[in-house]
């Protein structure tokens, strides 16, 4: 049995936890997400000690069962602290000429292509640029964050050699050595 999920989930304070059947409402004061549960999994809302808990428990002994109740956990746990603090990933621009500008909703961003990418994320989604080679993503999903940060990412990796290219605020990249003469 998983240890993550064995105990329940205590509802953090300025946070209401909804549960009518397999659906999974959370409201805060950023924002309000909601999930359904896997259909094997069981939710219970209730009051414990004078506090909100949920409790996640596998509705049989199968293997699948017993793998998805903590996720379940998990991803209403993350729900949770997304409406009340919600998510951020920063990323930076190396390279000469590399750089971003705010463009409506979204970002223009200068990668050494021929054309300038441009790039408007879902909603939900916010992008700031602080300087030129920095953006800031943040919002109350963690999934679409990550997912946004990770597609910014992708249209220039940083390559090994000079470490040009997007990259996460203190990601470390494994430098290889140049062509010898």
């Amino acid at each position: 049995m998983s240890r993550i999920a064995k105990h329940p989930m205590i509802v953090p304070n300025g946070v209401t936890v909804e549960v009518s059947g397999q659906d999974i409402k959370v409201s805060g004061k950023l924002g309000n997400l909601a999930l359904r549960a896997h259909d094997d999994v069981s939710v219970e809302a209730r009051e414990e000690d004078g506090q909100k808990v949920v409790s996640f428990k596998p509705r049989s002994n199968s293997i699948q069962a017993r793998k998805l109740y903590p996720t379940m956990k998990r991803l209403t746990e993350s729900m949770c602290i997304g409406v009340t603090d919600g998510y951020k990933k920063v990323l930076e621009l190396h390279g000469v000429g590399y750089r971003a500008q705010p463009q409506g909703q979204g970002i223009k961003l200068a990668l050494g292509f021929s054309h300038d990418v441009i790039y408007n994320p879902p909603e939900g989604v916010k992008l700031e640029v602080e300087n030129q080679t920095k953006i800031t993503v943040s919002g109350i999903d963690k999934q679409k964050v990550g997912q946004v940060a990770a597609e910014i990412r992708k249209f220039r990796p940083p390559e090994p050699y000079k470490g040009k290219g997007v990259r996460y605020e203190g990601e470390y990249i494994l430098r290889k050595e140049g062509k010898k003469k």
